[in-house]
């Protein structure tokens, strides 16, 4: 009998560390499951500061306004980061972020990218995430979204003219509003066959468990 195959929303922002790291995580609880356990991944979109002008904010102020946090805890947490993120094999670079920026651009174009299809999306994915998180580049920055696009084998022409207008921009506020209904008010939440919630970014060991565990149920 062929294994169950599970479908899992990956809800998240693109400015979010935890995420990169969650998303990681999965992919390697995935490999290990190999062919045992075939999955769906789908990106869902989740702004974690919808407000946020052009032009972003300085990390530190937004830290400290958002969190209250002092500069000494934040180097601290960004070090800590760092390491989860390097045994995962995701490299943020030392430096940390310099700036917050809005993201609303970078969700449409993983809307249309998972209209091309899940490959394609998680390839943009993969490439927003490096483009902010290891090179220091604005995710909200026209130059690199179409880079980004262009480096997960997208059309960087069609990626700039949806740039342009504001195609997709209802589908991914429907989105929004529909997880944020739903009781999604962190991320990331990673959402199995519809019904299942796996909050944060959790060890692949945990992933793996937690995947292992519902397949067997629907089994």
């Amino acid at each position: 009998m062929d294994a169950p195959r599970l479908k899992i929303d990956f809800v998240s922002d693109v400015s979010c560390p935890w995420c990169a790291i969650g998303l990681s995580s999965l992919q390697t609880a995935l490999d290990r499951l190999g062919g045992e356990l075939p999955a769906e991944l789908h990106f869902q979109p989740f702004e974690l500061n919808p407000q946020m002008p052009p032009g972003g904010q300085d990390i530190t102020e937004h830290l400290t306004q958002k969190y209250g946090t002092t500069r000494e805890q934040q180097t601290a947490a960004r070090e800590a980061i760092r390491e989860r993120g390097k045994a995962v094999g995701f490299e943020f670079r030392k430096e940390g972020r310099d700036r917050i920026y809005n993201t609303f651009d970078a969700h449409r174009l993983l809307h249309w990218a998972g209209l091309e299809g899940a490959d394609r999306q998680l390839a943009l994915k993969k490439a927003l995430f490096k483009a902010y998180f290891t090179d220091g580049r604005s995710p909200a920055d026209r130059d690199v979204l179409i880079d980004s696009a262009a480096a997960a084998g997208l059309d960087a022409k069609r990626a700039g003219e949806i740039l342009d207008s504001d195609e997709y921009a209802d589908d991914v506020r429907e989105r929004e509003d529909f997880y944020q209904s739903h009781g999604i008010h962190a991320v990331p939440a990673v959402i199995v066959n519809d019904r299942h919630l796996i909050q944060g970014g959790q060890p692949p060991e945990v992933f793996e468990q937690a995947l292992r565990q519902i397949a067997a149920g629907q089994a």
